[in-house]
């Protein structure tokens, strides 16, 4: 007897999917897409602007524009072989339940009618609201409609995210006598059972000796990290030595140091491009702006300088540690100013920097974890020749209300990029701004 052919289900977009990822209903196999007419309307208001998602809003439009051309859309249209229908639904009527539950006329609310009424008129086929927002998600199986959140760029591998710097005790020290005499040992002539990823950085202990090493997988070999100064920056720690060994190594073009607040991941960073500054033309310092309490820059009072200006401040903050580690009258100061001066070393906004061409270029993107998946694939894909690129940020510190540790940019940047040979991925762990800094970041 065949198998009956299961029903595809039909899934509901939400504003927020969208402004994530723009090609997120080519997604969803062979099943059914309903775009509420909602949706259309808050992607309206999102089409002027600078920032990605009026970037992933006017896209959505022009893609919709191209799919539908001057056909009828109220039937639907088959986005591909092997794909489902993508159509669009226009408001639906409360139900009692609807607005006993939600008196306010939100967005959200019409959407949730619209949900409603298709999971009602298709109780043969599994109906699916798709939404970033938590509390639409709620609301959603408060009324019994089935909601999830939009997993195609989640991070499947959790663990890697809080990957610590690997310690092997007993190793053999004939090895690690020949990684501080020769700096480099074989892998082959090692015999270790441990397979090491590119770049990997462990700690190497045997009899009363240890040394720092890293994983070269381009000449197969194990190679002694030594501690390091950058621009009068010195590590404290294990993690800070191997952070400043990728963050100088030319042929390690992209960097993930991820960390709770005061581990050092921009100041590191920071001062490896200024101790690295006569190779690169630029050094740029970027940060996403996410405006407290979802209020735009426009309540700040001032012009545009000044309304970002705040946002920016931890960066210079950054630069002022720097700064304070010479004499005013020092070469090494007088050269960070005359940087400054010449746009060679610039602070800016994000959205500032976006549809540029990178090359040449020292770009530290501190805050990442507040950025998509696609936003940070916009920004490597804009790095040109002789660029690295070089991203900060605390996993446990996510400002955007859509994301979170399994879906923001930085997890997924270090889930795909992990152990590709121009990769490198640090996880900071020890707070060193100050015993109080630390104690507040493992205690409240």
């Amino acid at each position: 007897m065949p198998k009956k052919k299961i029903a595809s289900k039909i899934f509901i977009l939400d504003t927020n999917v969208i402004l994530h990822d723009h090609t997120c209903i080519y997604q969803f196999e062979d099943n059914d897409i309903v775009l509420p007419i909602t949706v259309l309307e808050e992607l309206d208001k999102f089409k002027r602007g600078n920032d990605l998602i009026n970037y992933q809003a006017r896209e959505f439009v022009r893609l919709l524009d191209d799919i539908v051309g001057d056909e009828l859309f109220n039937g639907g249209k088959i986005l591909g072989p092997n794909m489902g229908k993508l159509r669009i639904e226009t408001g639906k009527p409360f139900s009692e339940e609807l607005k006993n539950s939600f008196r306010e006329d939100i967005p959200d609310h019409h959407i949730l009618a619209i949900a409603e009424w298709t999971a009602n008129k298709n109780p043969d086929r599994k109906t699916i609201l798709v939404s970033k927002d938590i509390n639409l998600r709620m609301k959603a199986k408060s009324l019994g409609i089935q909601a999830e959140d939009y997993k195609t760029d989640q991070v499947h591998d959790i663990n890697l995210l809080d990957k610590t710097v690997a310690t092997f005790d007993d190793f053999n020290p004939e090895n690690i006598e020949k990684l501080y005499h020769e700096g480099s040992v074989s892998l082959a002539e090692m015999n270790w059972k441990h397979v090491p990823e590119a770049n990997e950085c462990f700690i190497l202990r045997g009899n009363n000796s240890s040394v720092l090493a890293r994983y070269d997988v381009s000449a197969k070999r194990i190679v002694r990290v030594e501690k390091k100064t950058a621009y009068g920056i010195k590590p404290r720690n294990a993690e800070q030595t191997f952070s400043l060994d990728v963050l100088t190594d030319p042929e390690i073009k992209l960097v993930a140091l991820t960390g709770k607040a005061g581990t050092g991941k921009t100041l590191l960073a920071l001062a490896a491009a200024l101790e690295q500054h006569k190779h690169f033309e630029q050094i740029l310092l970027a940060r996403p702006i996410v405006a407290l309490s979802n209020r735009d820059l426009g309540f700040l009072p001032g012009d545009a300088m000044e309304k970002i200006n705040p946002y920016m401040q931890p960066l210079y903050d950054n630069l002022g540690v720097i700064k304070h580690v010479f004499n005013p009258r020092s070469t090494e100061y007088q050269k960070l100013e005359e940087l400054q001066k010449e746009d060679r070393l610039v602070i800016t906004p994000l959205a500032y920097i976006r549809g540029r061409s990178l090359s040449n270029v020292y770009f530290i993107i501190d805050e990442a974890q507040n950025l998509t998946p696609h936003e940070i694939k916009t920004i490597i894909t804009r790095a040109g020749e002789g660029t690295k690129m070089i991203f900060t940020g605390d996993l446990q510190q996510i400002d955007s209300p859509y994301l979170d540790i399994r879906s923001n940019g930085l997890s997924y940047l270090t889930e795909k990029m992990r152990n590709q040979d121009i990769f490198a991925h640090i996880n900071l762990l020890k707070g060193e701004r100050s015993y109080l800094a630390e104690l507040a970041s493992n205690l409240l």
